[in-house]
């Protein structure tokens, strides 16, 4: 697994494109490191997380996962014993909703305005949202575009904006990194969010992309499931369910957002 430290180091004070191996991801930009300088909680947690195991070999996977091998467990229990700071989990379903915009937004007042410099924003991702979290590969192979009927041709979800570019000590310049100009997954990333991955919201589509005649490889839906696995975005923490981990979420202080 590629650390995203690693890549900030690489990069100093500038936004950079990496080229991962098919496996883990295709292109994926990553911006410099956006973590308030007091939040050593949530530093230690991103150090934390980039050393936990993402298992991304898989040639088969079941329909209930039911061995913590089979998905991010060591990083999912990273999340449910952060303690640091306030920590909210919003449960995103919709594509096409706000949903990036409403944590960026979470993150800005609780840093700047509560002064919780440590607080943990979580995206709880499934139902079409889900699809923000496949990368340039799987969208491609897949022509998931035409489940958004053609809105969303490729995924926009994982690419840097100018805004990446702005000084990112001027929290109030309107059209810089923490405006609604950078509303990316790799910049919220780069801020300490977590992206929780499904597993069975990849088992539902790849059933239904089955359904529909959507196998160029002729797969069997356990060896699909398994290559969507296999292709989600670098940093995403991958769950046996998210309707099931939200629970978990909540018994461990998360404030449901949705």
């Amino acid at each position: 697994m590629v650390s995203r430290r690693d890549l900030f180091k690489k990069a100093g004070a500038t936004a950079i494109g990496v080229t991962l191996a098919r496996g883990a991801s295709a292109r994926v930009q990553a911006p410099i490191d956006l973590e308030p300088r007091s939040a050593r909680g949530l530093r230690d947690l991103t150090q934390a997380l980039e050393r936990a195991p993402r298992r991304r070999d898989f040639k088969t996977v079941p329909m209930i996962l039911t061995r913590p091998t089979e998905w991010d467990s060591e990083a999912l229990d990273l999340l449910l014993r952060y303690r640091a700071g306030p920590r909210q989990v919003w449960d995103n379903t919709a594509l096409d909703s706000p949903w990036l915009n409403l944590m960026r937004n979470a993150m800005n007042t609780q840093i700047w305005s509560f002064r919780h410099p440590d607080f943990l924003c979580v995206s709880a991702t499934h139902g079409s949202a889900h699809l923000a979290l496949y990368d340039h590969y799987i969208w491609d192979k897949y022509r998931l575009g035409r489940l958004t009927k053609g809105k969303v041709p490729h995924n926009p979800f994982v690419a840097v904006k100018p805004a990446a570019h702005a000084n990112p000590q001027d929290y109030e310049d309107a059209q810089g990194v923490y405006s609604p100009h950078d509303n990316s997954i790799p910049t919220l990333q780069a801020r300490g969010a977590v992206f929780l991955a499904c597993h069975n919201e990849v088992w539902e589509l790849t059933m239904k992309l089955r359904e529909k005649g959507v196998n160029p490889d002729h797969l069997t839906h356990e060896h699909m499931a398994a290559e969507f696995t296999n292709h989600l975005i670098p940093g995403v923490v991958l769950t046996p369910g998210i309707v099931g981990t939200l629970p978990e979420l909540e018994l461990a202080g998360f404030q449901y957002a949705k």
